[in-house]
């Protein structure tokens, strides 16, 4: 019986060996539902039987995986080791909850060349001199337009400033019937993004590290200039635009500009959603009194869950993936990658029209790492910076507006210090 008995236990002691070395070479990684994610699935079979890891991915829509990293994270769960998260949407509230580990020491790896990712990648996923993620991917906001209705406009080319735009924007409207000189998001929160370019080029930011300066003369002129094209130049109800709408006006060959993210071009390119597909030129994003400074984004990372059990295995996980032999696959595979060795790689911009990989290039150069308030509570942010956007459209007192929205800013700057 006794013989038995410890038999039994023999066995239950191997068979716990046995899921604890199956545990030890776990990765659990949460990823959003994007074309990143899917692409880099059809590639974790070479890194499984290259490092004997075993992954498994949970793959959500944009809102469900929030919704489950305010849950799950709060709740100091181990069941995610990777995640893949929006550095400027919930980078810093993540870091301020402590739910991404520190990987400053892991990026230091020679290895790794952290310094070939572009250095407003880097700050997107830093707090200060510390890093808590990998960058994905990038965009930024380019100009789009239609040739064929500039030419009829009596329009050589592209506007190179905004001053340009607006006037290039007015004659088309005038001397092209049935036609808008310009279309873009104008719903109160979605247009805050690029709204943004407009912002910066004029001399001006959301805030100054401390407080809003939202009223300021360079906002107010770029909240100006941003809404008398919608109003005067764009379609009728841009309050309610957001991209899809704003490019379905310039696919029907209807508007004259676009200004909105390089990373939606196959949107006006590809015959099947196009009728102008063989019109559409890109330029980089017009000069205002401070120059053209359209913002270059980092839309997404990846980040290590910093109660997970398993980090060593997440971040090799994280190296691979950001690679700059798995980056340059997947910009090859239609993702804008945050690395410039990739950008400077033939291959990787090879199905990309030739006009836009140099605007794109040109403008990493002068260009801003943020297109929304770099604070926790973005979704507020947004909503009080999108405010003079919508009275601006209705014709309305837009420094008033501004004055307004700066309060309402500091109010919540203030908040978020307590």
């Amino acid at each position: 019986m006794s013989a038995l008995l410890g038999a039994l236990l023999l066995i239950m002691a191997l068979a716990g060996c046995a899921d604890d070395a199956a545990r030890a070479r776990q990765v659990k990684v949460t990823l959003a539902n994007h074309v990143w994610s899917t692409a880099i699935q059809e590639l974790i079979g070479e890194f499984e039987a290259e490092t004997g890891l075993d992954v498994t991915v949970t793959t959500l829509g944009e809102s469900q995986l929030s919704d489950q990293y305010n849950v799950k994270l709060n709740a100091g769960t181990d069941d995610i080791d990777v995640m893949m998260f929006r550095p400027l949407q919930e980078g810093r509230q993540f870091i301020h909850n402590k739910w991404l580990a520190d990987v400053t020491d892991r990026t230091g790896d020679p290895a790794y060349q952290w310094d070939d990712f572009m250095e407003s990648a880097r700050d997107a996923v830093s707090d200060g001199e510390r890093a808590y993620g990998a960058p994905l991917i990038t965009e930024r906001e380019i100009l789009y337009y239609n040739a064929d209705l500039l030419q009829r406009a009596g329009i050589d080319g592209p506007p190179e400033t905004l001053d340009e735009l607006v006037a290039d924007a007015a004659q088309v409207k005038e001397r092209v019937p049935d036609t808008f000189g310009f279309v873009s998001r104008g719903q109160r929160s979605p247009a805050v993004t690029q709204f943004s370019s407009y912002l910066f080029s004029c001399g001006g930011d959301f805030d100054d590290g401390t407080a809003s300066t939202l009223d300021s003369p360079e906002a107010v002129k770029a909240y100006q200039v941003y809404t008398d094209l919608l109003r005067e130049s764009g379609p009728p109800g841009t309050s309610n635009m957001n991209w899809p709408d704003a490019f379905a006006v310039f696919q029907q060959g209807r508007a004259a500009f676009l200004t909105d993210a390089d990373s939606l071009f196959a949107n006006v390119t590809d015959p099947e959603k196009s009728r102008v597909a063989d019109q559409v030129g890109f330029a980089r994003f017009p000069a205002g009194s401070a120059g053209s400074r359209p913002y270059n984004v980092t839309s997404w990372a990846l980040g290590i869950n910093d109660v997970s059990e398993h980090q060593e295995n997440a971040w090799r996980f994280i190296q691979w993936a950001t690679s700059p032999e798995i980056t340059l696959r997947m910009q090859q595979a239609g993702t804008p990658s945050a690395r410039t060795s990739v950008w400077d790689d033939p291959s990787a911009t090879a199905d990309l029209p030739p006009e836009l990989v140099e605007v794109i290039k040109d403008s990493f150069n002068g260009s801003v790492g943020h297109d929304r308030p770099r604070v926790m509570k973005v979704p507020q942010a947004r909503d009080i910076v999108g405010g003079p956007l919508v009275v601006g459209q209705q014709g309305g007192d837009i420094a008033a507006a501004a004055a307004k929205a700066a309060e309402e800013y500091d109010e919540l700057l203030a908040k978020e210090r307590r």
